[in-house]
């Protein structure tokens, strides 16, 4: 029996799933996260080798444990000492989804350090949007739209073909991202304390989130040196909060972030030829934010009326074990 392993390895975490060549998974778990952009390499190494130790145990586990089951059955020779080699119990495959796998540099960290905790099978690297489109599809074709701190649409259609629209980083583009909504809000406190805004009750559900009370409080939370993208990203639940009592600024928003997200998708169903398929919604912002996901779907239906929003089936992880089976 052969086994693979799939990895999503995030910012806070790496989920990890490992299944036999059946695509039946025997073992799942958490890991610590594998990001190279701010992630310590020693720290990143350790996590490496923690996981493929999980891996050769569970997989040696799991083969022990069947040959018992088939010696019981009758269907092996017990007294048979024929000693297991890694293509009897052993992982074959590894793949990970990661963030930022494309910079040689990731790339090359990721591989080295699995090669020193010692593994020795097939290595597949792929960004963290195509591990997640299998997941969600449980299968290798589809269209995904991930709306959490950044936001990112990706599709493979039946011929092989990609694409990809949006997820080029906070700055430039994330459009329908929690960041890009938190920033929105920020922006309506400030615009109607001096009068380019109507009041709105973002500002006491602002002021309340991050316990601050003047404009100057909140200007010195935004461009302190120490404030991260998802810091503004997690101001974006009391978008619905707002939406849900009728303020207007946050309606506002909600309607503008949809219809980002709308022109996001649409690239993705145009560019694969797929206005008869399955587009599957992941993210925060498109699993908790009614009004937004209401509204995206109801502009999506219009330019595309036989495109069907789905929740993803499979997370990630398991993307990439369906990833890892195929190369096997």
């Amino acid at each position: 029996m052969r086994y693979v392993a799939g990895l999503d390895g995030g910012g806070t975490k790496t989920a990890v799933a490992i299944a036999d060549e059946y695509g039946r998974v025997i073992h799942e778990f958490v890991a610590g996260p594998l990001n190279y952009n701010g992630g310590e390499e020693a720290a990143i190494r350790a996590t490496l080798a923690q996981i493929y130790e999980v891996i050769c145990h569970e997989c040696r586990r799991h083969s022990t444990e069947r040959g018992a089951h088939e010696d019981a059955s009758g269907h092996v020779d017990g007294a048979r000492t024929i000693p297991a080699t890694d293509e009897d119990e052993g992982c074959s495959v590894i793949c990970i989804g990661a963030a930022g796998i494309s910079n040689p540099l990731v790339s090359g960290r990721l591989t080295s350090g699995l090669r020193e905790a010692g593994y020795r099978g097939k290595l597949v690297l792929v960004g963290d949007h195509e591990t997640a489109l299998c997941g969600a599809h449980e299968g290798l074709t589809g269209m995904i739209l991930i709306a959490g701190t950044g936001s990112i649409a990706y599709g493979r259609n039946s011929d092989g073909k990609t694409h990809r629209a949006g997820g080029f980083g906070h700055l430039i583009d994330d459009e329908g991202s929690g960041y890009s909504i938190g920033r929105d809000l920020l922006s309506a406190v400030v615009k109607a304390d001096d009068g380019r805004l109507n009041p709105t009750l973002l500002s006491g559900l602002v002021y309340e989130w991050l316990k601050l009370e003047t404009i100057s409080d909140i200007v010195g939370f935004v461009y302190d040196k120490n404030r991260g993208k998802k810091d503004i990203a997690a101001l974006a639940p009391l978008l619905s909060v707002a939406c849900d009592a009728g303020d207007a600024a946050a309606l506002a928003i909600a309607e503008k972030h949809a219809f980002s997200l709308v022109e996001t998708a649409a690239a993705i169903v145009q560019k694969l030829d797929m206005a008869n398929g399955e587009l599957a919604l992941l993210g925060s912002v498109l699993q908790r934010n009614r009004q937004i996901r209401e509204a995206f779907e109801t502009m999506l239906r219009e330019k595309f009326p036989m495109l069907q929003c789905i929740d993803g089936k499979k997370d990630a992880a398991y993307g990439a074990v369906i990833l890892a089976l195929d190369a096997l």
